[in-house]
């Protein structure tokens, strides 16, 4: 393999997600002479420092563990994610839910109405006719 993408949703907020694709492998921050892969002087690694064991043993340590915690936060933003676009739906439909009901409640009570309306008409007609 060349490259390793990741693909996950990170959470921005309640109501709003955004997909990411994050380069795993290979790393290019890291480089085993200690420089980095970019040109940029504010960006580059001292190669100064000592290393007990040497870089190549601690990187071998290390870069599992970095993997790990990228997969991980993918892991993490995609559950959060999920759960927030839950919580946005289920609002959605408890709303949709009480609005249906009110008019379902409005609608009951206007039938209800009607119908006592016409019982008192044909009891007032009734009596009406007897008179």
């Amino acid at each position: 393999m060349d490259e390793v993408y990741i693909s996950y949703n990170t959470f921005i907020s309640a109501i709003s997600q955004r997909v990411e694709f994050v380069r795993i492998l290979p790393l290019e921050e890291l480089l085993l002479d200690g420089t980095e892969a970019t040109k940029e002087p504010e960006k580059r690694v001292l190669s100064d420092f000592e290393y007990e064991p040497d870089a190549e043993k601690v990187l071998q340590e290390l870069l599992p563990h970095v993997w790990a915690l990228r997969i991980w936060r993918g892991l993490l933003e995609s559950v959060a994610s999920e759960h927030a676009a839950r919580m946005a739906a289920m609002d959605s439909a408890t709303n949709n839910a009480e609005d249906a009901i009110d008019r379902l409640s409005l609608l009951y009570n206007r039938t209800r109405q009607a119908a006592i309306t016409k019982e008192l008409v044909e009891i007032v007609s009734g009596a009406e006719a007897l008179k």
